[in-house]
Order: C-alpha cells, then structure tokens, then sequence
C-alpha cells in the first residue's frame, strides 16, 4: 500500500516497466488487463514514459517495451557498485579453462538479471543475453543466490513466488525446492540440469558482499552434449573458487 508521502502515478509508472520486463512487448490493452488499469490511464503512463525515452514503441506492430536507457542506467549502478570490473578477470579465466559459456547475473528480489557474459566459442552453444531477467528458483545461477538469502526471507520468498514450470525438469513444489536449497547452501553451489532450458546445463556460484548477503551469482553454462562425469565434478570448484575471489573484491570476510 502506498505511504502518504509516495506518488501513487510514479508507483503506477514503475508498475508498467516491471510488467513490460517480466512479459516482453505489449499493446496498451494488453498492460490494462494485465495491470487491471484503466486503459486512459495506462496510455497516459506509457506515453509518458516513452518521452522520457525509456519505453519504445515498435512500428510495426505498435506495442511498447523498455529502451536500453533503463539497462544502462542499471549498468551505471554495478559499475559504480564495483562489482562488473572486480568479476571480469574470474569470467575471463573460466572462460579459458572451461572453453564454455560464463555469466554474471545479480539479484533482483525474486529474480535475477545477467549483467556479463562471455559466450563460448565453440559452434554448439546455449546461453541466455545480457539484460534477461530470470526466475531464482530454477536456474543455477539464480539458486546459487536464493540458496544463500536469509532463511526468514527465503520462506517469505518460497510461500510468495509463482513457480512456472519451464521444462520437465522444473521444479516448482516449494517444500521440494527448500530442500534443494538446504543442500546448495551447504554444498556452495548449484546446478541446473535442464530445468529452465532445454539442452542447458548450469554449476553456479553466489557472490557475497561484507555482511555475506548475496548479491549475485557467477555460472557456467554448457549444453548437455558436452556434460560428462568430469565436468560434474571439475565445474562447481571452478565456480566456487571464482565466486569466492569476487566475494573478496566485494568486502567479503
């Protein structure tokens, strides 16, 4: 509920951006039913918020989504965080040593968003783009840091979250997921067996800042034709030993 001292039309403007970046382009019609927003109301927001220049509209089929401006002010805020130039030199090193795609994604409430990538080389690869947001609870980079939220706040976050089933493989009952969870907290890693994309693999590991809270996650990623019983055991110390140098940069004790 809004406070007195908040500005219930910038609360509504945010509203649009966050259901434009979970759903991808969509017509005035479609966020009024979404948002359950009068549609005079929602074409007044959106307007105004593509004058500001952080919603584009396309020509062709007419509907709006968010403009780069919104991720590079987001870019603007890691770089000043530190924490895209204190991972880059541990991307770049999995990424030689592995051969295989490695990311960087930080924490955004019951998601998180990739911010780095470098992409493997190789002709057969799987991946997600810089800028995608993606559930916490069925990705290895995204469990990497829900694993490792406070545990009050992660019972609050399990009994809240819509789990979507993506893949066969995703899990989406929450007594289920708190024991992967308890296992990954303890381990210092995860893993994503196909379980938000078909064909890809993920060993992720979460970053902690100086009150170990978790901001992010590093992971490499690979599809499942190159999995094999070495890989399972060499990837998660790679991803662990990264996150931890990172954790360091970033005021970890």
């Amino acid at each position: 509920m809004a406070g007195t001292n908040t500005v219930k039309s910038i609360i509504k403007a945010f509203a649009v951006i966050e259901e434009l970046e979970k759903k991808g382009a969509m017509s005035i019609g479609e966020l009024s039913l979404s948002l359950s927003m009068d549609k005079s109301t929602v074409h007044r927001i959106v307007n105004t918020i593509k004058e500001a220049g952080y919603i584009t509209q396309s020509n062709e089929n007419q509907k709006y989504e968010n403009s780069i401006k919104l991720f590079e002010a987001g870019q603007g805020v890691i770089e000043r965080a530190g924490l895209g130039s204190a991972a880059r030199p541990h991307l770049e090193s999995m990424a030689q040593m592995t051969g295989e795609t490695v990311n960087l994604a930080m924490r955004m409430e019951h998601q998180v968003i990739f911010i780095d990538k470098i992409e493997s080389k190789s002709t057969i690869k799987v991946g997600i783009n810089i800028g995608t947001v993606i559930p916490i609870y069925c990705t290895g980079i995204g469990k990497a840091v829900f694993a490792f939220v406070p545990e009050e706040e992660r019972c609050t976050l399990l009994k809240s979250i819509k789990f979507d089933k993506f893949t066969e493989n995703t899990v989406t009952d929450p007594d289920l997921i708190a024991e992967q969870l308890k296992m990954i907290k303890k381990d210092g890693y995860s893993v994503d067996m196909e379980e938000y994309v078909h064909g890809l693999i993920c060993f992720g590991a979460p970053i902690l800042d100086h009150k170990a809270m978790p901001i992010a996650a590093v992971s490499i990623s690979l599809p499942t034709l190159r999995f094999t019983k070495e890989v399972g055991d060499e990837y998660p110390k790679l991803v662990k030993e990264a996150a931890l140098r990172i954790s360091r940069h970033m005021g970890y004790n």
